[in-house]
């Protein structure tokens, strides 16, 4: 099941901020969630690799499901079938994911409003609504904001000051997304390390 409780718990557990929001800046409180936070011990190789796993399934928002399945069936066939590095394979399979492509193009705040936005059907993916935020987009897929949501207080703001990942052309006053090209792993980060992700299901 996918996590639906308070999301700063999350980012204090991890020690970073998960959803890149200011009210999940974890310099707020840098102690573990519970009783006993500030005691926190060494961790040992097995709960380095789980840390990462959980990390960066919690930044996507995904289930231990969805990402186990994501990252042994889905990134294993891409990094074979494209002669792609396993761990590079991971971040271009999950930043291809709807939600990810909505929020890089800052079109959403959070991956989680992403999520929501796909879900209660506001925009339309090649002319059709759609509804399915873990959809993997291909090359040449539009984006883009239903005709009757144009006027909604939610898109009324642009934001021209952020910088859009090079692989995708955004026109923010039609709240259109392009995707003209895959995701390019140069420009993709996360708060961790990806090979021992791949590790944690190796071991499993």
């Amino acid at each position: 099941m996918r996590y639906t409780g308070p999301k700063f718990k999350l980012c204090r557990r991890e020690g970073v901020n998960l959803f890149w929001a200011p009210k999940y800046d974890v310099r707020k409180r840098r102690s573990l969630p519970g009783q006993h936070g500030w005691s926190m011990s060494r961790l040992s190789e097995y709960g380095k690799l789980l840390r990462n796993k959980q990390t960066l399934k919690r930044i996507y928002q995904m289930s231990e499901k969805q990402f186990k399945r994501f990252v042994t069936e889905i990134a294993a066939k891409y990094s074979k079938n494209k002669w792609v590095e396993y761990d590079n394979a991971v971040k271009i399979t999950l930043e291809r994911r709807l939600d990810a492509i909505l929020y890089k193009s800052w079109l959403a705040s959070t991956i989680i409003q992403a999520r929501q936005m796909i879900v209660h059907g506001h925009f339309e993916l090649n002319g059709v609504k759609h509804n399915v935020p873990s959809y993997l987009v291909k090359q040449w897929d539009v984006l883009q904001l239903r005709a009757k949501l144009k006027n909604s207080p939610l898109y009324a703001a642009e934001n021209t000051t952020v910088k859009v990942p090079s692989y995708l052309k955004v026109n923010t006053s039609d709240k259109k997304v392009e995707v003209i090209d895959l995701p390019r792993v140069e420009e993709i980060e996360v708060p961790a390390d990806v090979l021992k992700v791949v590790e944690f299901y190796a071991r499993a």
